[in-house]
């Protein structure tokens, strides 16, 4: 199976107890995951990350410029295709979160403390990055 890559945006904000990391649902399964997608030829990884975020859980601030770790999970395309991705994942200090956004209507997201997020996510190495995060890299 060839690996393919995409590009993530780990929204967090800090609060006065520690920081609090977005997962959003995925369209298909319902399944808990952060925002991601495909690299774009006239984008930076970053700023794609960060465009995902909007895109998918409405959320905008600012991406940091290095990811923070990476992660790899199979992704189903349709009903008989699935590809191996590996994922780079950049921090997004969150400053809003829009009342609205394009894909609201297809997703749920939740603010939770990491190490909630930790248990709420499939893949180990994304797991394992969320019970480790603290908050501004």
């Amino acid at each position: 199976m060839k690996l393919m890559k995409q590009v993530a945006a780990l929204p967090y904000v800090e609060t006065g107890t520690g920081a609090l990391v977005l997962l959003i649902t995925t369209r298909g399964l319902g399944r808990w995951t952060i925002p991601k997608g495909w690299p774009k030829p006239d984008m930076s990884d970053a700023d794609l990350a960060a465009r995902e975020a909007f895109e998918e859980a409405g959320v905008r601030g600012e991406i940091g410029a290095r990811p923070i770790g990476n992660f790899l999970y199979t992704k189903r395309l349709h009903l008989f295709s699935w590809v191996r991705c590996s994922v780079d994942i950049f921090p997004l200090r969150a400053s809003c979160q829009h009342l609205s956004w394009p894909e609201k209507a297809s997703r749920r997201t939740m603010w939770v403390e990491p190490s909630k997020a930790a248990s709420m996510v499939r893949e180990s190495q994304l797991a394992s990055l969320l019970g480790q995060f603290e908050g501004s890299p």
